[in-house]
């Protein structure tokens, strides 16, 4: 069963507007939905596996799948979502059957034409211009229908940009385009509709989505909130922390902040109501947890695999870079909630087991280090067998893996099964090691998923495609095995039950994709249309105007545009937008401005404030799902969720000058142990500082220490900038001999100037991150810089499309004025100390006062 059937109907329908389609057709209507989403992931599926390669039969291009993708999204699309509030859930009417037909046909044109349209590049004829013309309605169509209508008009205003150029304000006048080549560009090219963003959802988003679908029908979302209940129920605050921790751990594999929300906060709500929280508190810490599952490696919200095309560096790579912003957060969230707690007096609903401060120590020992026992064994037994067994290694490894798996079941069958829900009114807390043991083996396909990217390297789709593989063998299998290790046997019902299972969660897998598969041809029109008519490079100009050249003013503007777009238009659709219009715009004034902002950093940015659309009022999707469970008013649940959500706000602003955050220019496991445990002790110490509590009520001196504390800690960097410079100029004639210098993963700065596209003399700082040692030419080449000396004046000569240095603002043709060194100054990390210092100072003074006489919270 899935998480969301667990809901109420009222609830199911609302998630089923706003992610899988409001439609619920019985009959014809409702098998040709089914089967149609049932085509589509079997096709994804297809097209992820090595198979076709392997058969040399069945293999497409990155074209013609994303025109069959896109084809089947609009085709579901007008069949699963209704035209409107007032249309029929129950059929579908006769103008949605030829409008889904229709719309499949255009948006599958590429690939049914593919031949006769390669014969004839920007030169359509007639045929091409009506299909793209209807096409490129329909796709608007459907873009209101399962995105929304702000979305709808973000596309219409871009295609009317296209044609109006000429008579819109210079700062953002263009020559404008013909019909012609206008839906040349944006339908019949790999330019407009069928651009990266579409690319990313055919190749890497389907499958991660059909991944988690099929997770949850199997029960591990289910597992993921027992687990949470049987470990911190007992806790002070114990529903909101179950809370925080289910919806972590569900952001693994769900991409949706609504589904989420719903999933969890039908039980958690309710109890944190219970508890003492509040029905507005409640509501707005399920959303603060549920909003932060887009930002949780390894699937963001989509972003993940966005990211790769846009920044251009490898998908393991972009995880490690987002996943200690992503931890801090939950854990200040996890703070927050415990300080709520003691401000509202909120005692533990349920009680564990008693047992000594020594029995709980040498329990969580055991658990924490047989833990890391297991996972070292593993992976040294699979490193053992590959070494030793080579070719016949992955044999093995799966023989291996299927005993791990039926042992694992047969450990679970000596538990009953999960309950499927958590009894709200009388609440017990059930064990903890029995619940643990009773879903292990759905760990198994996860496990499979980051071994597959972490160890073995390979491609994201590829990962998952091993891990849904292996998803479906369980789903097909654990009723049977269960059944049989209880002495029952291996009835038919329950390889039935798991048939079905498998069929229904390939069903939800598609209709979750159709939003996604429209958000990002849509997405598409707008990046053609900037493509198109040069707009981003007048974005550089307008932003300058803005902010009149100020970085921080520049940052501020565009968390306020992302904020405002995401009001209406989903995170992927928002992140696209943002990342070809913005994130360009901000490394170039950046770099003008004497600051390296790194790629990641600013990509990252825009994706946390889009995200925080889903919480804000007045249009927060996700706070009306909990307010909707809480039965409060969503705007006061909204601005409470917003008050949570400051410990996310500052994230971005913090990497963005202290990139250490996101593991760049960090060397050794020792620092990045300490930028962790600083970091997450700065997040603790402004989450202590938003609630005015610490280790009691903090006076209004104590927040200003706690949030210098805060500051301290997350930018150490700009006290020592105050004592001494990081860099010193060197001669651009030493390039080569610093490049050779520095370490694998250190980044070369530069000072460079030129002329650019406008004819102004610009002066910038750039800098590209080097990779293995070696000669310092070859580093310089590998990172996609060739250089041209002539004595004294050393030039770039050549920066290769897509390379990292290219996307980082280094220019072809451009002056290096000096190399930039970095200096013997003491380290950043020296700040620390008296940082930590000041803190002690606070925790010493709440805790004298807290033991005065007649003292109170």
């Amino acid at each position: 069963m899935s998480d969301i059937e667990k809901a109420s109907p009222d609830l199911q329908a609302f998630v089923a507007e706003v992610d899988t389609g409001g439609r619920n057709a019985k009959g014809v209507g409702g098998l040709v939905i089914a089967l149609g989403a049932l085509g589509w992931a079997l096709f994804q599926l297809w097209y992820a596996s090595p198979v076709p390669f392997a058969l040399g039969f069945g293999i497409f291009n990155d074209t013609e799948a994303r025109a069959i993708h896109l084809g089947m999204a609009m085709f579901l699309a007008f069949l699963a979502f209704p035209y409107g509030r007032h249309s029929p859930r129950q059929r579908i009417p006769v103008a949605d059957w030829v409008l889904a037909l229709v719309a499949g046909f255009a948006g599958a044109y590429l690939m049914l034409f593919y031949r006769e349209l390669a014969t004839r590049p920007g030169q359509p004829v007639m045929m091409d211009v009506v299909t793209a013309c209807v096409g490129i309605v329909l796709l608007l169509e459907t873009t209101r229908r399962a995105v929304g209508l702000p979305m709808t008009i973000l596309g219409l205003v871009f295609l009317a940009y296209v044609f109006l150029g000429p008579y819109l304000p210079d700062v953002i006048a263009h020559k404008g385009a013909s019909l012609h080549r206008m839906v040349s560009h944006m339908w019949l090219t790999t330019e407009g509709v069928y651009g990266v963003a579409l690319g990313v959802s055919v190749a890497f988003i389907f499958i991660f989505v059909l991944f988690g679908a099929l997770l949850d029908r199997a029960g591990g979302g289910n597992y993921m909130m027992q687990v949470s209940f049987a470990l911190l129920g007992h806790m002070r605050g114990g529903p909101a922390k179950v809370a925080v921790v289910s919806s972590a751990l569900n952001g693994l594999i769900s991409g949706s902040s609504v589904s989420n929300v719903v999933t969890g906060g039908i039980f958690t709500i309710p109890l944190m109501k219970k508890a003492g929280y509040g029905g507005i508190k409640a509501g707005a810490i399920e959303t603060a947890s549920s909003i932060n599952g887009q930002i949780m490696p390894p699937v963001m919200g989509a972003a993940a695999f966005l990211m790769v095309e846009y920044v251009g560096i490898p998908y393991v790579e972009i995880i490690k870079h987002a996943l200690l912003p992503a931890v801090i957060s939950y854990v200040a969230l996890f703070y927050i909630v415990h300080l709520e707690a003691l401000k509202l007096g909120i005692r533990p609903m349920a009680q564990a087991a008693v047992r000594t401060a020594r029995e709980r120590w040498i329990a969580r020992a055991l658990g924490v280090s047989g833990t890391f026992i297991v996972i070292g064994a593993v992976y040294w037994i699979a490193i053992g067998t590959r070494t030793l067994l080579g070719g016949a290694a992955p044999y093995v490894l799966m023989a291996l893996l299927f005993g791990a798996y039926v042992w694992l079941v047969r450990v679970a069958a000596r538990s009953p099964d999960l309950p499927q829900d958590i009894d709200i009114n009388n609440p017990v807390l059930p064990p903890a090691w029995p619940t643990v043991r009773a879903g292990l083996f759905y760990l198994i396909p996860i496990g499979v998923l980051i071994w597959c990217l972490g160890v073995d390297e390979l491609s994201p789709a590829l990962s998952a495609f091993w891990a849904t593989i292996t998803m479906v063998a369980l789903m097909l299998t654990q009723r049977p095995l269960l059944s049989f290790f209880r002495g029952h046997g291996m009835p038919g019902s329950a390889w039935a039950e798991g048939v079905s299972e498998v069929y229904k969660g390939f069903v939800d897998g598609s209709r979750n994709m159709i939003g996604i598969g429209i958000a990002t041809a849509t997405a598409g029109i707008v990046v053609g249309g900037i493509t198109l008519t040069g707009l981003g490079f007048r974005m550089t100009d307008f932003v300058e105007l803005v902010s009149q050249g100020n970085v921080i003013l520049m940052l501020l503007f565009t968390a306020f545009v992302c904020l405002v777009l995401g009001l209406g238009v989903p995170t992927t659709a928002n992140y696209v937008l943002m990342a070809s219009l913005m994130a360009p715009v901000i490394v170039e004034l950046g770099a003008q401005s004497g600051l390296v902002i790194p790629l990641i950093a600013v990509h990252l940015f825009v994706f946390y404030y889009g995200i925080m659309a889903d919480i804000t009022p007045p249009a927060g999707l996700a706070t009306f799902a909990a307010a909707a469970i809480s039965k409060e008013d969503p705007i006061k649940t909204g601005v409470q969720g917003s008050l949570y959500a400051l410990r996310t706000v500052v994230l971005p602003f913090v990497f963005i000058f202290n990139p250490a955050l996101l593991m760049i220019d960090v060397h050794g496991w020792w620092e990045v142990l300490l930028v962790a445990a600083t970091a997450t002790i700065a997040s603790l110490t402004f989450a202590a500082a938003t609630m005015a509590w610490f280790r009691t009520r903090c006076l209004w001196w104590e927040v200003l220490a706690l949030l210098a504390v805060t500051f301290f800690l997350f930018r150490p960097d700009w006290a020592m900038d105050r004592i001494a410079p990081p860099y010193a100029p060197a001669p651009a004639a030493d390039i080569y001999q610093v490049a050779e210098s520095l370490g694998e993963n250190d980044r070369l700065v530069l000072q460079i100037h030129g002329t650019n596209i406008e004819g102004d003399e610009v002066r910038k700082t750039v800098a590209v991150q080097l990779g293995a040692p070696g000669q310092g030419r070859e580093r310089l080449q590998a990172a996609g810089v060739t250089i041209m000396a002539l004595g004294d004046m050393v030039q770039i000569a050549n920066v290769r499309f897509g390379s990292q240095a290219r996307k980082s603002g280094f220019e072809p043709g451009w002056d290096i004025a000096a190399v930039m060194v970095p200096t013997d100054r003491p380290s950043a990390y020296w700040v620390y100390p008296p940082a930590l210092l000041l803190l002690g100072v606070v925790w010493l003074v709440q805790g004298w006062r807290m033991r005065r006489p007649g003292a109170s919270a």
